[in-house]
């Protein structure tokens, strides 16, 4: 058992990660498609997200968490290589947060504004968590081909997060607010699309090591399932957004679940080719963890945390299910 301990470990700081990206993608997603609706519209969508902004962020404490504690050596090196867009992100997440708060209690004149600072910390978390995945899959590599990889993810996340947030829209909303969320998923499923096609040809290309676990014999045909199963996946919401006569309303949540399967299958795929190393080509999942005390000691908090986290997300999610319903805030 003693020598699973820093893969298990691995696994839940990828299944924190996975979910974060999930529940908080959506957040963000909607955060940078606020400027697109009315007053009123505004407001619907702020209290679509409302209700689970806690639990959505949760998870990338827990996850950020396990790398600390769990694998101190690789977190050094990580948090130290990407200092600058951790702190972007930080930034954006702090900008959110006080925007959330005081966008409802701001004199009229003054929403605008908060709404503005609520987009602009949306779009700075997400272009800073981009830049940080991309140097992630290339090493942590600092040289030109590395910060243009980096770069490129920057620019594609966000493409990804705006048709969480519209998704999760319909999944939450009603009236003109479904109807504009119809618009801006049918908006950002080609750009996403077009997106994931890049990524996918240009990560093998800016990593060897990952090219060749992609690319050999049987590899090649025991992971066949994770590119065909995306596609299908793509394929179901292009029917559903652009060629479903009937209305997306009995179906909603449909679209979302289509975009989970395809997030599952990314983090699979990025596990397979990074595992056993934590940083592809600097350290090993071994290498970096604990000391077997601290990972054994640790490992009995993780296994109270983690179900905790999951139930407390459930029954959020279960207690405020079905279409949002104005905040109020007396």
């Amino acid at each position: 058992m003693e020598a699973y301990l820093p893969t298990i470990f691995a696994g839940m700081m990828g299944l924190s990660l996975l979910i974060y990206v999930i529940l908080d993608g959506y957040d963000l997603g909607i955060g940078m498609l606020l400027p697109f609706g009315n007053e009123d519209e505004q407001d619907m969508m702020i209290a679509a997200i409302g209700p689970f902004w806690d639990a959505n962020e949760t998870w990338i404490v827990f996850g950020v968490g396990i790398l600390l504690v769990a694998f101190p050596q690789a977190h050094g090196l990580v948090l130290s290589t990407l200092y600058l867009p951790v702190s972007v992100m930080l930034i954006g997440l702090v900008l959110r947060g006080i925007a959330f708060d005081f966008r409802a209690k701001a004199v009229a004149k003054h929403k605008e504004r908060w709404n503005r600072i609520f987009t602009g910390g949306s779009l700075l978390a997400t272009c800073a968590q981009g830049w940080m995945l991309g140097s992630y899959i290339t090493g942590l590599r600092q040289d030109a081909t590395g910060l243009l990889f980096s770069g490129l993810i920057a620019l594609c996340l966000p493409s990804l997060y705006l048709m969480l947030g519209a998704a999760w829209l319909l999944v939450k909303s009603e009236g003109s607010l479904f109807d504009k969320a119809m618009r801006w998923a049918r908006l950002a499923l080609l750009p996403m699309g077009a997106t994931l096609l890049l990524v996918s040809l240009a990560t093998p290309l800016v990593s060897s090591t990952i090219a060749a676990k992609w690319f050999s014999w049987p590899g090649l045909l025991q992971l066949s399932p994770i590119p065909l199963i995306s596609i299908a996946a793509y394929a179901t919401m292009l029917w559903m957004l652009f060629f479903r006569e009937q209305p997306l309303h009995r179906r909603h949540w449909l679209l979302y679940g289509c975009l989970i399967m395809i997030c599952v299958l990314a983090a699979l795929g990025l596990a397979y080719s990074i595992l056993p190393d934590i940083v592809i080509g600097r350290m090993t999942v071994t290498e970096a963890a604990a000391s077997p005390a601290s990972l054994w000691f640790t490992f009995w908090g993780a296994i109270i945390v983690l179900p905790t986290v999951l139930i407390y997300t459930i029954v959020v999610y279960r207690i405020f299910s079905g279409k949002a319903s104005p905040l109020s805030y007396d």
